[in-house]
C-alpha cells in the first residue's frame, strides 16, 4: 500500500542558499527589480514561451505582478540574489496537488542576471528539496513547450526523465501548444539532491567561476 497522507501545500516560502533565496513573490516588494531586470525589447525573448508578456508598460506589468501576488495555485515565488538583496527572477508552484502528492515547478523567468548563474541552479535545487522533503510530495513536474529547447534540456540537466508529448494541449497567446512533460520522483530525489549539492560546492568552481565538473555527466562534451 502506498502511503496516502496528503502532502502539506506550500503556504510559507523561505528558501536561503548560499547564492540566492526564494520567498513568496510580493508585487511591492520584489516589482522595481524585476521590471528593471527583464523590460525593454533586448529582453522579449524571456517572455516567448510564457503565458503573458512581453509588456509595453509598467503599469502591465504591475497588473500582472499583483494577480501573481493574490494567486495561491499557482504559488509565485521571487529569487533574490543574496549579494545584492535584489529579485532576478521568478517561479512558481503550480498544479498543487496535495492528495496525490504531486505538485509542478513552472512560470519560471530568469533575467539576464540569474540565467546562467549557480544562482539559477540553486534555486531550482530549493525549490525541489522544499517539494519533496518540507511537503512531502512523490512527483516533481516540468512541463514546457515542446518548442523550448532551452527548456527541455534544462529540464533534462536538472535530474527530470522526459515523459512524452502532449499534443495540441494548450492555445497560448493565439498559438498551438504541445507540451513535452518531466518528471522526478521522491525515490529519484537523494541521488539528484547529491548532484545539486556537489556542483553548487565553491570547489566546483575555479578562479574564474567555471565549473569543474558538470551536474549531469550528459553536459559532458568530447574533451570537456
Amino acid at each position: 500500500m502506498i502511503d496516502s497522507t496528503p502532502a502539506k501545500r506550500p503556504l510559507r516560502i523561505l528558501l536561503k542558499g548560499r547564492y540566492v533565496t526564494v520567498v513568496r513573490l510580493r508585487a511591492a516588494e520584489h516589482g522595481n527589480a524585476l521590471w528593471e531586470a527583464t523590460r525593454g525589447p533586448e529582453n522579449d525573448s524571456l517572455w516567448l514561451y510564457l503565458f503573458e508578456g512581453p509588456f509595453a508598460d509598467r503599469a502591465g506589468f504591475d497588473a500582472s505582478l499583483k494577480a501573481m501576488e493574490a494567486s495561491e495555485d499557482p504559488l509565485y515565488v521571487a529569487i533574490v540574489d543574496n549579494a545584492t538583496g535584489k529579485a532576478v527572477g521568478r517561479a512558481s508552484y503550480l498544479r498543487i496537488e496535495p492528495k496525490h502528492r504531486c505538485i509542478e515547478v513552472g512560470a519560471i523567468l530568469f533575467s539576464p542576471l540569474l540565467a546562467r548563474t549557480r544562482g539559477a541552479t540553486e534555486a531550482m535545487y530549493l525549490m525541489m528539496r522544499h517539494a519533496f522533503e518540507d511537503l512531502g510530495n512523490r512527483r516533481y513536474e516540468w512541463k514546457c513547450n515542446a518548442l523550448n529547447e532551452p527548456s527541455r534540456r534544462a529540464a533534462l540537466r536538472l535530474g527530470f526523465t522526459f515523459e512524452g508529448i502532449f499534443r495540441q494541449h494548450m492555445i497560448v497567446k493565439g498559438e498551438n501548444r504541445d507540451t513535452a512533460w518531466f518528471s522526478i520522483l521522491d525515490k529519484e530525489w537523494p541521488r539528484a539532491k547529491g548532484a545539486f549539492e556537489k556542483w553548487l560546492a565553491p570547489e566546483n568552481f575555479d578562479s574564474n567561476g567555471a565549473q569543474i565538473q558538470p551536474l549531469n555527466e550528459k553536459e559532458r562534451r568530447p574533451g570537456g
